[in-house]
């Protein structure tokens, strides 16, 4: 034999000694990362001192790492995110085994029931499947427009009488009123005429507004629980901020089912308003009707259409005062846009609305883009998260245990920049532009303000059709300018991001 037959055996047996070498170290090394866990970068202690600025503070941890956790109540962990790849991770690529869970389910139960901001499985899919099917007919669209529009003018009637009287108003609190009149009717089919700040439907706007404050404050406070108990603090004020809520709501229930009843009008189709729709459809299956599954099914569309709209255009305005040069462009385009007489300089506020058209809305991309770069750097909601349902490894290698909740944070991703450049912090519309000047789209994974997935918000494009409703008729009509242009605002910490205290402006007449 030669000495290459020699030698073969032994090569043979070092050779498969190396590769099981290589195996163990590689299955040693997998089995090191499936134990990786996000770096501690504080506790829940930190999130109560920061709460007046909570969202900067997770975002100036964001900076120094894309995934980490904070430090809870023995047996709950918190895991916190902005890398677009764990979001798509939790909201797609293993979306059934991220979900509401028991977590948030008892965190939110007292304020949304069994809505579908609260809810997995079967209740999630059944009102998801009812609210897709509505949010998409032809009826609903033709009514919200002409519901958005008949507002976007009393709004305008009400900005007018402050220029001319040279008076500065807080533009936040008539936004919220305007849009809550819009959501009511749609939602309710009841005119509420809030924009004097008067009578119910403003009472039951504050008290959702502090109820939604106190629910956020559960996720930070490990004593809540206690405190409910007790029946003192915050717990104490969010159980009387739901009883206005819950008497409001019901009556309006109780109303509109006698309404129908009286008029025995049950065809699903023959009324307009959603309520109307849900007791319809409920008469029609069983012939009773559930007045608490749609009192949470109701205020969980009420909060989704009151909150993301009105914050969001208070935001929109508060950045066109920044960035008076981004009202002249709007201006220009929804001019360009609208019809001949609706475009004239001369044309009142209903002759404009007429020449709102849905296709005129559509040729407005600077708009949507100045309305997204809003919602880029001021999410309707700031803050998401899912509870785990079983342990899982995510695409950073970080593990994730069962019953671990995974926040993801749109305000800090909107602020990375790793995801949007040096000028991350800066507002620039143009950035959503191609060079056509056309509206491009980013990865709703990275631009998380709607979600992502499955749970996409259904009325996303509902919402952005009343932005660019009540923004077009805004800036068509009026010049924007803060009281003191020295002011800046912040956000009050709640569930949605909502200007703090007041957003006072002054007008001219264009």
């Amino acid at each position: 034999m030669d000495g290459d037959s020699l030698y073969s055996p032994a090569l043979a047996v070092a050779g498969a000694l190396v590769a099981a070498a290589i195996c163990s170290y590689l299955a040693v090394s997998r089995r090191g990362r499936r134990r990786q866990e996000p770096p501690v970068l504080g506790t829940v202690f930190h999130q109560l001192y920061h709460i007046r600025r909570l969202h900067d503070y997770y975002t100036e941890l964001c900076r120094g790492h894309r995934t980490f956790r904070l430090l809870a109540a023995p047996g709950r962990r918190l895991i916190y995110t902005c890398d677009p790849a764990v979001v798509e991770h939790i909201l797609r690529g293993n979306f059934p085994n991220y979900g509401k869970g028991p977590l948030n389910s008892e965190i939110l139960r007292d304020l949304f029931g069994d809505g579908i901001f609260a809810v997995d499985g079967d209740k999630w899919r059944q009102q998801r499947k009812i609210a897709s099917y509505d949010f998409s007919t032809r009826a609903l669209r033709d009514f919200s427009g002409d519901v958005f529009k008949r507002n976007a003018a009393k709004l305008a009637g009400v900005v007018s009488g402050h220029a001319a009287s040279n008076q500065s108003m807080d533009i936040k609190a008539l936004l919220t009123r305007a849009t809550m009149n819009s959501i009511f009717n749609i939602a309710f089919g009841k005119e509420l005429n809030t924009l004097d700040g008067s009578g119910e439907g403003s009472r039951f706007a504050k008290a959702f507004d502090d109820a939604g404050e106190y629910t956020l404050l559960r996720y930070l406070n490990p004593f809540w629980k206690v405190a409910r108990l007790l029946d003192v603090g915050t717990e104490a004020a969010l159980k009387e901020r739901i009883k206005v809520v819950d008497e409001f709501v019901y009556k309006l229930i109780r109303d509109k089912s006698d309404e129908l009843s009286r008029t025995k009008a049950h065809d699903p189709g023959s009324r307009d308003d959603l309520l109307s729709r849900f007791i319809q459809a409920a008469i029609n299956d069983s012939g009773t009707v559930d007045y608490k599954y749609l009192r949470d099914i109701i205020l969980n569309i009420v909060v989704a259409g009151k909150d993301s709209t009105a914050g969001s255009l208070a935001w929109f305005l508060y950045m066109a005062c920044k960035h008076p040069e981004v009202q002249e462009k709007i201006f220009n385009e929804v001019m360009d846009a609208t019809t001949t007489s609706a475009g004239d300089t001369a044309a009142s506020v209903d002759e404009f609305l007429q020449g709102l058209t849905d296709q005129a809305l559509n040729r407005m991309h600077y708009l949507h883009a100045a309305l997204t770069e809003t919602l880029r750097l001021y999410p309707s909601v700031p803050l998401e998260n899912k509870q785990c349902f079983s342990d899982d490894l995510l695409p950073n290698g970080f593990s994730i245990r069962k019953g671990d909740a995974v926040f993801y944070m749109p305000y800090a991703m909107g602020r990375m920049e790793f995801l949007w450049g040096n000028d991350a912090e800066d507002y620039r519309p143009e950035r959503w532009l191609d060079e056509n000047g056309v509206f491009q789209q980013e990865s709703s994974f990275k631009f998380t303000a709607f979600q992502a997935g499955p749970r996409i918000c259904l009325g996303k494009d509902f919402a952005y059709r009343q932005m660019k409703i009540f923004a077009a008729v805004m800036i068509r009509f009026f010049v924007f300018k803060l009281r003191d242009e020295s002011d800046t605002v912040s956000y009050r910490t709640a569930i949605t991001l909502a200007i703090d205290q007041g957003l006072h402006m002054m007008t001219t007449t264009r």
